[in-house]
């Protein structure tokens, strides 16, 4: 029986813009996407989303806190994730890809200026469809 599992995604702020990965190798491959992963056991969603930002990217992030949640189904290849959403601040380190079977490219985007061919997760929390919804939806 397929059963969904956690994620946890992090939106790292650095002045106006969020740091992003191209997907590799990985589910999702060729699509944009924040840093994030599967939440560990006994993990908590903070030390996950510090966790994922270090292994992906190499930074050091501050200021943790719960953004959304965001049901995703990937009906193609039968995957099923409840994606919490964590936001942050970029404390340190120049981002490098530091996961190279899992990212092929990294890179700093205005929130008005995304990448095309957005990671599923990523395009239900831009577009709404997420917990809590966003103010007047």
């Amino acid at each position: 029986m397929n059963e969904p599992k956690v994620g946890v995604a992090v939106i790292i702020h650095k002045g106006e813009q969020v740091l992003l990965i191209k997907r590799k190798s990985v589910h999702g491959a060729g699509t944009w996407s924040m840093p994030g992963g599967h939440l560990e056991y006994r993990e908590s969603p903070e030390e996950c989303a510090r966790r994922e930002a270090r292994e992906e990217t190499g930074v050091e992030i501050s200021n943790i806190c719960f953004r959304a949640v965001t049901n995703d189904v990937f009906e193609a290849t039968g995957k099923h994730y409840i994606t919490l959403w964590m936001e942050s601040d970029h404390l340190s380190g120049v981002p490098y890809v530091a996961a190279e079977y899992e990212v092929e490219e990294i890179g700093w985007f205005g929130m008005d200026a995304l990448p095309t061919s957005l990671f599923l997760p990523l395009e239900n929390l831009l577009s709404g469809a997420c917990y809590p919804p966003p103010a007047g939806q």
